[in-house]
């Protein structure tokens, strides 16, 4: 699956601000028979952006413990009581949820205390590029930097 996302002597053909110019560079080659298959699209200069999504309590962290266990005690419990005659199906499913509840609070609480307070938020997390190259393999590389500069609305003076 690597070799997918490999050339073997790549070479670029332009670096663009935004994914879509660079996709929109590679349809451009595409409209015109370029052998497409020969380009990447790669992103570069990548950096990780963090978006805070509220502040972290104790009460917050242990209802959020509480759910995750209630989901996960809830899969079990109907789990055991797939295994369990008729007569124990509500038992196992009650068994589960407390169980679940119990360990998720714990966990939760487990995990919180852990942070001694040196992270009282919440947050969620991705890894972004900001610079977009299209590379290409070297025996296409003419063709392709040809057909870009003809292409409507590019600076002809772009890498």
């Amino acid at each position: 699956m690597a070799e997918i996302f490999s050339l073997e002597y790549p070479q670029s053909l332009g670096v663009f601000d935004k994914y879509a110019d660079a996709q929109k560079a590679v349809d451009h080659l595409s409209d015109h028979e370029f052998p497409v298959q020969n380009v990447l699209i790669v992103g570069t200069e990548l950096k990780q952006v963090e978006r805070v999504t509220g502040r972290l309590t104790w009460g917050r962290v242990l209802m959020a413990g509480a759910g995750s266990g209630v989901g996960f005690g809830l899969f079990v419990g109907l789990l055991l009581a797939l295994f369990s005659d008729g007569s124990s199906f509500a038992a196992a499913v009650l068994g589960g949820l407390l169980l679940g509840l119990v360990f998720g609070v714990t966990s939760a609480a487990l995990g919180y205390a852990a942070t001694r307070g040196n992270r009282d938020f919440s947050s969620v997390q991705k890894v972004v590029a900001t610079k977009y190259e299209v590379l290409v393999e070297h025996k296409f590389l003419a063709q392709g930097q040809e057909l870009l500069t003809k292409m409507p609305g590019r600076d002809p003076f772009a890498v």
